[in-house]
């Protein structure tokens, strides 16, 4: 019987660890500014009561090719106020090593990227863009990037709805449901 009580604890605290805390939103994602990939200032307020997908990009990267389904996950829920936000970043792999216009440039050859990609940053440490040590503050180490192409979805109240992993495509079930029942 002992053992059975102590099996029980275990599982519970177990998964309480996995659960995403309801956090305490000092600020929201609307709150916050990023440069584009042209260098010029987006205040994050224009897109209120829309839904975000934050993904950190990469060039160089075995994910590159999610660039394509990012760019259909816009296309089809755009309209009905989903923005993709691509954030270039060299901090896995040193798989981004170009400039922001040899980053556009590939995008926009290769994949005929139009959603909006911002200046290239650090998205994981202590230097990372505030964006994302906001993100971690609220929703905690799911939401630090683990690799490129992580996702990060943000509700139109400016929260963390969820999170995904690289591995995670952008036209999955599971982040085309869950974009379907926040729009």
């Amino acid at each position: 019987m002992v053992n059975y009580r102590l099996l029980i604890l275990i599982l519970f605290m177990t998964f309480s660890f996995f659960a995403n805390t309801k956090a305490e939103y000092k600020n929201i994602f609307y709150d916050f500014k990023i440069n584009s990939i042209n260098d010029e200032e987006i205040d994050l307020a224009i897109y209120k009561n829309k839904t975000i997908l934050l993904v950190n990009v990469a060039s160089k990267c075995g994910f590159t090719k999610q660039y394509a389904d990012l760019q259909n996950l816009y296309d089809n829920y755009k309209e009905k106020g989903l923005v993709v936000i691509g954030v270039p970043s060299n901090q896995f792999g040193s798989q981004e090593p170009g400039s922001n216009d040899e980053i556009k440039d590939f995008c926009e050859a290769n994949f005929g990227i139009n959603f909006p990609m911002t200046s290239k940053y650090n998205v994981k440490g202590a230097d990372a863009h505030p964006i994302y040590l906001w993100a971690k503050e609220n929703f905690g180490n799911s939401a630090v990037p683990k690799w490129n192409f992580h996702k990060i979805l943000i509700n139109k109240d400016g929260k963390i709805e969820d999170t995904y992993g690289s591995i995670t495509n952008p036209m999955s079930g599971k982040i085309v449901k869950k974009i379907e029942e926040i729009l």
